[in-house]
């Protein structure tokens, strides 16, 4: 028998294309390292309010940014692209709907979180669509596999206490691992614990958990995509 998987929990929030970087490399090593990764939906706005400025909102940064990301996916394989009006998507509609429903997801079909998850980000940075009206959450949902029945009953408990105060728990829990915007990577190894911050991380993550790293596109995974 084996040593025991090491814990990681990746903190994410669909409105930040970094999170979905490291949520797809993390999701195709999973299988690979010696990890038992934990998925904690959060809410970006709830870290970034009282602790840093959107780089998106400062001009030359934000240029920055969508060179970048567009780098990135393609370096990672991913279909990532700018929404056309960022700033609505980014600064008015926001992510809290669709953070409470996953977090409701994470409650009662944990087994579906990997999924429901990755159609929030494929709709709103691969196809500039909506993620912040039910009938988007639920057309996501059912697109990973969700049963409308199922789907419906999740959205009809994201204004509930027990999921709003779950997601606030998620967040604030960030933010005591030193959150300043997400992803976050926490790695629980031999009583220690390690924060990583963005998800350009993940060579030194192989090192603290002595895995090799073969890039963001592992062999195995290449070989099917």
């Amino acid at each position: 028998m084996g040593p025991l998987p090491r814990t990681l929990e990746l903190f994410y929030d669909v409105l930040s294309p970094y999170s979905w970087l490291g949520f797809e490399v993390l999701c195709r090593y999973k299988n690979i390292w010696n990890i038992n990764l934990q998925l904690r939906p959060s809410l970006i706005a709830g870290i970034m309010k009282d602790r840093n400025q959107p780089p998106a909102l400062l001009p030359r940064k934000a240029q920055y940014l969508r060179n970048d990301v567009r780098l990135l996916g393609q370096h990672v394989q991913i279909p990532v692209q700018f929404p056309k009006d960022f700033f609505s998507v980014i600064l008015e509609k926001g992510s809290l709907s669709a953070m409470r429903f996953l977090t409701a997801v994470s409650m009662e079909h944990p087994e579906m979180l990997e999924k429901v998850s990755r159609e929030l980000w494929m709709r709103v940075w691969s196809r500039d669509e909506d993620i912040s009206e039910p009938q988007s959450i639920l057309a996501a949902a059912e697109k990973a596999g969700m049963s409308t029945e199922q789907a419906r009953g999740l959205l009809e408990k994201i204004s509930t206490p027990n999921v709003k105060n779950k997601l606030k728990e998620t967040t604030e829990a960030a933010c005591k691992y030193g959150a300043f915007g997400l992803p976050i990577t926490v790695a629980h190894l031999d009583g220690q614990t390690h924060m990583l911050f963005g998800s350009d991380r993940m060579e030194l993550l192989a090192h603290l958990l002595g895995e090799k790293w073969m890039g963001p596109v592992p062999p195995a995974i290449n070989a099917r995509l």
